[in-house]
């Protein structure tokens, strides 16, 4: 199986849902600024990056997780998924994807925060923000994780797409 984390930049919420997927960082605690920031690809990547599949690793399970910013678009998860389903179907993959949307987790503080750091390269403002904002929503992102796992082992289609818009 494929779990894919998206959202808009694919560096704040994508990064740390890779990490609690893959149990890199601690899921029963709000984490310090100093873990968030040590959080693989947390407030690395930029807009060029936009669109790049991340690999984050293998999870206890054997499943590999990656992470994928989606950009302004709202046709590219679409093509995403489309085109994950034609590459199953000629080639008779068994392997499951499913893609999770994390933007629904995203405070706030993260979003004027991302926009500081990543866009305006103001990072006296953004860092703290993003911080912030990392610390606020940490247990929905924990949840997040649990049930695109959880519809990972239960979900019978081979391409499955999380909207996730009940973590609001």
């Amino acid at each position: 199986m494929i779990y894919i984390y998206n959202d808009f930049g694919g560096t704040h919420t994508t990064s740390l849902a890779a990490a609690y997927h893959l149990n890199l960082i601690p899921d029963d605690r709000k984490l310090t600024s100093q873990e968030i920031l040590e959080v693989p690809y947390f407030n690395q990547l930029n807009a060029s990056d936009m669109g790049t599949f991340i690999f984050h690793g293998v999870d206890e399970q054997g499943n590999a997780v990656y992470t994928v910013g989606r950009g302004p678009g709202k046709h590219v998860l679409p093509a995403m998924t489309h085109l994950a389903e034609l590459l199953a179907e000629k080639y008779h993959g068994d392997e499951k994807i499913i893609f999770s949307n994390t933007s629904p987790t995203v405070p706030f503080a993260m979003t004027v925060g991302g926009l500081c750091s990543r866009w305006m390269h103001i990072d006296f403002i953004g860092v703290p923000l993003l911080t912030f904002g990392a610390k606020q929503c940490w247990q929905d992102l924990v949840k997040l994780v649990v049930y695109t796992k959880k519809a990972g082992r239960t979900s019978q289609k081979k391409v499955t797409v999380l909207e996730n818009k009940g973590f609001k």
